[in-house]
């Protein structure tokens, strides 16, 4: 039997131990290794390659799929599924592949899929948005089974960026076909679920190279594109991390509350008001001129961004190599705007402007009416959703105006496409950034640059508006979360918990 005093003494020992365990309990519980973050809109699949829905790789880029590069926050490049690459003249360039990568199927990785890859992005059939860098290979040879040997038919000083991007992931041969439902990468997660309208969970592959690296074990994506539902997702606890979250006008609460942190970054964006080049009148240029100058950009910005951009006077931004400020090309003057349409010949014009779901795009479209409006233009405004605006305006080209940011960094090559969806033709500029291209040097590619950024201004194929500086939310305990953002990407395997 036990004495009074052994009873108490076993009774206090049970309840340190059991507050122990509380503890334990509750620093297990504190220490996460899940994530929810929060996006605005859903992609329409999950092969990157397939479409130019920017929100395909902010899913699925260096987390189901890795690419030979990486691109950092600051917009450098570190290695990948290539640990070391070089180039002589810009036109050659041979990368070393790592020998401990494979694919989720089981299927190994090595020079053979890389060749495959490029080739595929390349082929006919191909519809990735970037097949004009693939196809500037005039071949891809694999000296032996790591090691991959690019031959360009001109210098291209931008290749590890661009090969860190999603349109250039390693896909497998067996499974790239059904990628855009079953995706295989070589990454650290595997998809787990995708409920569509709701939301897209991952988890962790254990099979990865670096698995014992990976703090995160499983995230799911949740879509919200309403502006009020997002900020109550985060404010809830419901979403750990939104990445370019639109809560500007209630962004004091976020600053405020210990509870989350709040990056405000710059990027390599373009917000543009497109106009359909190929339609009259828009195919004179004194109209879409007239169109420009009745756009004051501060008012977009403040009405569309809240505040939270930089006018821009063509398809190029802040930071990039060889900027200039071109925002006094088209200046905003209203009379010039009504003097140029009466030089046009035009009268009563009525346009259409197809606006995406994105509340940048919806404001922005109430705004911009607006100014038009007091230059004699009237403008209908018409809601689509994203698969409309994907297939309608992007793919048919069947819009007059559209508002739209463009996310890619290096992306001036569009205006050298003749069946891009602007309608764009210009033999000058085909010229010149053919020009661009075979050049080395980076102050003459920069004087090079700045001359056709001053080209598209002056042919107006768009109205600029801004470069947006894109807002972050997540928790404080968060780590490793990007502030700046040259490409769109939710890099899991940088994320972990404090």
């Amino acid at each position: 039997m036990m004495d009074r005093r052994s009873v108490l003494l076993s009774g206090l020992a049970w309840t340190v131990g059991a507050g122990a365990l509380s503890q334990q309990a509750g620093c297990a519980k504190e220490a996460k290794r899940d994530l929810t973050l929060g996006m605005v809109l859903e992609p329409p699949g999950l092969d990157p390659t397939a479409g130019a829905a920017s929100a395909i790789g902010e899913i699925t880029l260096y987390n189901i799929y890795e690419t030979l590069t990486k691109i950092q926050s600051d917009g450098s490049v570190q290695p990948l599924l290539a640990e070391k690459w070089e180039t002589a003249d810009q036109k050659t360039w041979t990368f070393h592949l790592r020998k401990d990568a494979k694919f989720h199927n089981g299927e190994p990785f090595n020079a053979e899929t890389v060749k495959f890859a490029f080739e595929r992005a390349a082929g006919e059939k191909s519809t990735n948005k970037d097949k004009r860098l693939f196809a500037s290979f005039s071949g891809i040879s694999t000296p032996d089974a790591h090691t991959v040997v690019l031959q360009g038919t001109e210098p291209n000083p931008d290749l590890p960026f661009l090969l860190g991007q999603a349109t250039a992931i390693i896909v497998e041969p067996k499974s790239a076909g059904s990628n855009a439902t079953a995706p295989v990468g070589t990454g650290p997660y595997v998809l787990d679920q995708w409920r569509k309208g709701a939301s897209l969970s991952v988890k962790k592959w254990p099979e990865y190279r670096a698995a014992d690296k990976v703090a995160i074990d499983g995230a799911t994506f949740r879509f919200i594109s309403d502006t009020a539902a997002q900020a109550a997702a985060l404010l809830s606890g419901d979403v750990d991390l939104f990445a370019r979250v639109q809560v500007a006008r209630s962004l004091d609460q976020f600053k405020n509350d210990q509870r989350f942190q709040v990056l405000v970054g710059a990027s390599r964006a373009k917000t543009i008001l497109a106009m359909n080049n190929g339609r009259k009148p828009l195919d004179d240029v004194r109209v879409r001129r007239a169109i420009s100058a009745a756009i004051d950009r501060k008012g977009v910005i403040d009405g569309a961004a809240d505040g939270f951009g930089v006018p821009i006077g063509s398809y190029y931004v802040p930071g990039a190599l060889g900027y200039v400020d071109t925002t006094g090309i088209n200046p905003y003057d209203p009379e010039k705007a009504k003097l140029l349409l009466q030089e046009a010949g035009v009268k009563d014009l009525k346009l259409t402007i197809k606006l995406p779901p994105t509340p940048y795009a919806r404001q922005g479209g109430e705004v911009i009416a607006a100014m038009l409006a007091k230059v004699g233009i009237t403008a209908k405004l018409e809601n689509i959703e994203w698969a409309q605006w994907l297939s309608n305006v992007y793919g048919q080209k069947d819009y007059d105006m559209t508002i739209i940011s463009h996310v890619e960094p290096f992306d001036f090559g569009n205006f050298a496409k003749p069946e891009y969806y602007w309608n764009y033709h210009s033999e000058a500029f085909d010229a010149l950034f053919a020009s661009i291209n075979q050049t080395g040097e980076p102050e003459q590619r920069a004087r090079q640059l700045a001359e056709a950024q001053r080209l598209v201004a002056s042919d107006a194929v768009s109205a600029y508006l801004y470069q947006p500086q894109w807002i972050t939310v997540g928790s404080s305990k968060l780590k490793g979360v990007w502030k700046d953002m040259p490409v769109f990407v939710n890099d899991l395997s940088a994320l972990s918990w404090s």
